[in-house]
């Protein structure tokens, strides 16, 4: 017998009809973060093909984290799955690119480059000693459009101190213009361009020209060795942050009736210029949003003139301007081309040029139900397991390569559990609630150990959230969920008489061997 038992598909049905929408018909309600609210009906969507396409996420087992749907300029939608929240800052990875590629269209309006410039142009103090005929032809629209020539994307870590300098080192061993191939090096260079031009990060620069007027704060971006913000990811911002952006493209780089940027900017950027599998026959690309084209940092979809920013493990901006829509989505997934196909089946087709009948009453019945949508848990405790309360274990831990010199657990009156773990001089508290989250947040280094690309340095603490279960009498799981960087750890911790043992994983590795971890009872 079990505990706790997650919700069955009814009342999720219930759950999410209350959260897409809990305002009156025929009325727009102004949040703080500047977009209107309404409800689908209003804006010609059918709630029903909403609330199929969530039950399709919960029953095909895929782990969103939030989504926001926009039709018309207003949100119509929006959920999060419990522990993450709206204010909580989501990693974007890849859909960083978006951004950057903005900046380099606002240095394109301000006369500051255009994107035929050559690329060696403003490195000239970082180029080889005899740069080869193709890299002198690379122009900043190759990088735009990940066809710099290369035949593979160079690489850094955090050890190489001039990441601009390592890719004009790199081979161009192709005509640029000509091949596409994904390249988050490229995407730097674009980010390394508009310091060189302006003296600014392309944060700093990015900050009165697009994110002060949509009204984006508290964004986290990470900066390379150099201090320059990292062009191809890194990026820590909100869902609606991002449907904010969609919503400044669909505009066609208007907002709130000033314009921002040309609308040619925005078709250009928008369009595809490049193809990643031209010799391809149409039918062996048909429905493979890997293979639709590519503009300037964003991605073509399989719906006409649609596109996306991307980025990796599901974050998600999809455009929609023939159905005056925007989609988007936080997640950490590996089917992320099954989302956008289920968004084309679900949700497309119940978009309608006029407004539907809805039902005021309904919707002012729903409005209790808000936070019911939850990640499926990852443990559970059996019933008739016994948890520790007001207890204390502490474990002085043997020589280990992580440097972990002592665990101890706190459990409290609720049979809460608080980790305290000590490491090269640090020590560190993390909160775990009983066959529950706990949030909160933690400056442990945490997943970027796993990715040497990073830098932490400068950015927020991680907001992250704890669950712990007794699966058996002596063997605690416990979950951290990096909320801000959407990865976990697992401990799996074995307490037998004095002696400990843990086992530790990560989802960045889900294969790879764990590492042992064993003390003893101080």
């Amino acid at each position: 017998m079990i505990r706790k038992r997650t919700a069955s598909f009814l009342l999720l049905s219930v759950i999410v009809l209350s959260i897409i929408s809990c305002s009156k018909p025929q009325r727009i309600v102004r949040y703080g973060d500047m977009l209107p609210r309404s409800n689908p009906e209003n804006q010609g969507v059918a709630t029903e093909g909403i609330l199929r396409f969530l039950e399709e996420i919960e029953s095909q087992g895929i782990e969103l984290h939030s989504f926001m749907m926009l039709r018309h300029g207003k949100v119509i939608a929006e959920c999060w799955w419990y522990p993450y929240k709206a204010g909580i800052n989501h990693a974007m990875h890849s859909a960083s690119k978006t951004f950057t590629s903005t900046a380099i269209g606002f240095a394109v309006k301000e006369k500051r480059l255009k994107v035929t410039d050559k690329v060696i142009s403003f490195f000239p103090d970082d180029l080889p000693e005899e740069p080869s005929p193709f890299l002198q032809e690379m122009t900043v629209k190759d990088l735009l459009t990940m066809s710099t020539g290369q035949d593979r994307a160079p690489s850094y870590t955090m050890e190489d101190e001039n990441w601009p300098r390592l890719f004009l080192a790199a081979p161009v061993v192709y005509e640029p213009g000509t091949r596409f191939l994904y390249n988050s090096a490229a995407s730097h260079m674009l980010s390394a361009i508009i310091t060189k031009l302006t003296g600014e990060s392309t944060f700093e620069y990015l900050k009165p020209r697009l994110f002060d007027p949509l009204g984006i704060s508290d964004i986290q971006w990470e900066t390379d060795p150099q201090g320059l913000t990292v062009g191809g990811g890194g990026m820590r911002i909100k869902t609606v942050d991002m449907a904010k952006l969609g919503q400044f493209y669909l505009n066609r780089g208007v907002w709130e009736g000033k314009r921002l940027l040309p609308a040619s900017w925005i078709e250009d950027a928008s369009s595809p210029h490049i193809f990643q599998y031209p010799d391809r026959m149409p039918a062996e690309n048909a429905g493979n949003e890997g293979a639709q084209g590519y503009g300037y940092q964003v991605w073509m979809c399989s719906p006409e003139n649609a596109y996306r920013a991307d980025g990796a493990n599901g974050q998600l901006i999809l455009i929609l301007p023939n159905q005056d829509a925007v989609i988007t989505l936080t997640a950490r997934t590996t089917e992320a081309s099954r989302v956008m196909q289920l968004v084309w089946k679900y949700l497309l087709p119940v978009m309608f040029d006029r407004i539907l009948p809805s039902d005021e009453a309904a919707w002012e019945d729903k409005t209790s139900l808000l936070s019911g949508l939850s990640l499926k848990r990852p443990y559970l405790t059996p019933e008739d397991t016994p948890l520790l309360t007001d207890t204390l274990l502490d474990f002085k831990m043997n020589p280990n390569e992580q440097g972990i010199e002592k665990m101890s657990f706190r459990f409290n009156e609720r049979a809460e559990c608080l980790l305290t773990i000590e490491e090269k001089g640090k020590s560190y508290t993390l909160s775990f609630g009983e066959d529950n989250w706990l949030t909160g947040e933690t400056d442990r280094p945490g997943p970027y150990y796993l990715n040497p690309r990073r830098n932490p340095a400068g950015m927020a603490p991680f907001t992250v959230s704890g669950y712990a279960a007794w699966t058996e009498k002596n063997r605690l799981m416990l979950r951290l969920n990096y909320l801000t960087d959407i990865q976990y750890e697992d401990f799996a911790c074995r307490f037998n008489g004095k002696q400990f043992t843990a086992e530790w994983t990560n989802s960045q590795y889900p294969n790879a061997s764990p590492i042992i971890l064993t003390g003893e009872m101080e």
